[in-house]
């Protein structure tokens, strides 16, 4: 069983503390930042050890070939958009793309979302300039306010249970909906069915939303009550989030009674960041010694060999399902960077899930300002990433998008042609620029296209 290897011996949660700790804020009072922490041990946790067994087992078979892995969601949540309208809507877009993939592939489509619990994010400088004054960086909601003043840039260490709280809610929705009917399959459908009627862009797809629907004709025609099986009411659906705030994550972290192991309640799947990834730091310490599914984001600077170093330090009993490794290199380099990574982990022997972020490899600036990502290029990346892994024979295990369901206007291009003087209409994130909802619809049809290309998945 995926996760069942006992955890290191030389290992404690508390551990990465002995370790160089990046990313991590200047907390103005140590006391209180204890006083939160021992408060937040005392809580329940937020997911189980035997759901992150669960998703261990699924992204094995995407390791093999045999799944694939759509991960997706915010670049950074908000605790104002921990509204019930604003989770489902995302959910909402997650669900579609996923039944737009599963066809696409003819396998079993993973579903992670960046939920429940990415209210932090890493930042390349300590400090920003807002309306001509230089003010601290904004670190995300878990951290302190992005409101532009000095005041709500001080760390506040009682955001952590807030961020806890929050992501109770979220999860408690999240629940309810993809158990409760809200996830059905012929729900779902004929949300796409909508996309492809009322968009010029979605009728390109026509021909796939067709397929779909007669494959659920031809169901029920052979007797398959759709409303009755319960593989097609309800899907399992997991959260993730980057582990970056390291007393939030260890204050969570919990031994499992069934095993003796130790599980980061906080989420499902931990992933651990570009800037976080150094083997000997405290981020890839902490995370060794969970048994969670992991994440690494590989970014343009990556060497080869660093790589192999921490799926050693993080895999080191080579378990498929545990390391799913994030590619963010850009689509003018993918095709360059990707495969001495991917054949240097392969020769290591680490069965590791590829997945794409094309999100990251691709920001610019518009002439006012703002950060924003071209579809194209977002789209040019994956088509790379595919590229790389059909030429090596290996299997393209995945996306990792930033979404929105609302209609926002921070992408360029894409369902809609959002154009940079569209920009300022709604640009509402707190971070990084995301896909509004049909450019993500938009998008996941694209790479079902591409799916549909790859060879038979069963090869691995």
């Amino acid at each position: 069983m995926p996760g069942s290897t006992p955890g290191p011996t030389d290992w404690s949660p508390e551990s990465w503390r002995h370790r160089p700790a990046q990313q991590q804020p200047e907390w103005p009072s140590a006391e209180d930042l204890a006083r939160a922490e021992k408060r937040l041990a005392g809580l329940p946790p937020l997911v189980f050890a035997g759901e992150a067994r669960r998703l261990r087992q699924q992204l094995a078979e995407v390791a093999a070939g045999r799944a694939f892995l759509l991960q997706a969601g915010d670049c950074s949540e908000s605790f104002e958009d921990v509204v019930a309208d604003v989770i489902r809507d995302k959910l909402k877009v997650i669900l579609q793309m996923a039944v737009v993939l599963t066809y696409g592939t003819g396998v079993p489509v993973v579903k992670v979302g960046r939920m429940a619990g990415q209210f932090a994010k890493p930042r390349s400088a300590p400090l920003e300039v807002v309306d001509g004054e230089e003010l601290p960086v904004f670190r995300g909601h878990m951290v302190n306010d992005d409101a532009p003043n000095v005041r709500a840039r001080v760390p506040d260490p009682t955001r952590l249970l807030e961020a806890y709280h929050h992501a109770t809610a979220t999860l408690n929705l999240v629940r309810a909906f993809t158990k409760g009917g809200f996830a059905d399959l012929s729900q779902v459908h004929a949300w796409n069915l909508q996309f492809v009627a009322d968009s010029d862009a979605g009728q390109r797809y026509e021909r796939i939303a067709g397929e779909i629907d007669a494959a659920l004709r031809f169901m029920a025609a052979c007797g398959i009550d759709l409303g009755a099986e319960e593989a097609l009411h309800q899907v399992d659906f997991y959260t993730s989030h980057e582990a970056l705030i390291l007393p939030y994550e260890e204050a969570l972290t919990r031994r499992d009674s069934l095993t003796g192991q130790y599980y980061d309640c906080s989420a499902h799947m931990l992933w651990v960041g570009e800037r976080t990834r150094q083997p000997e730091g405290a981020h890839v310490e902490f995370l060794r010694g969970v048994q969670n599914p992991l994440g690494v984001k590989v970014g343009p600077g990556a060497d080869p060999a660093d790589v192999v170093e921490v799926c050693r330090r993080l895999d080191p009993g080579r378990e498929p399902g545990r390391l799913t490794l994030i590619a963010r290199l850009g689509a003018s380099r993918v095709e360059e960077l990707l495969p001495p990574l991917v054949e240097a982990v392969r020769r290591a022997g680490h069965p590791v899930v590829w997945a794409c972020d094309p999100m990251h490899g691709n920001t610019l600036t518009s002439a006012d300002g703002r950060k924003t990502r071209r579809v194209e290029d977002i789209m040019a990346e994956i088509r790379g990433f595919f590229a790389v892994h059909q030429r090596l024979g290996t299997w393209p295990g995945g996306i990792h998008v930033e979404l929105t369901g609302d209609d926002v206007t921070e992408c360029l291009g894409g369902a809609g042609a959002i154009a940079e003087s569209d920009l300022h209409l709604r640009y509402t994130t707190t971070c990084d620029p995301r896909l509004n909802g049909r450019q993500a619809v938009d998008l996941a049809f694209q790479v079902a296209d591409l799916l549909r290309a790859e060879p038979d998945p069963s090869r691995a």
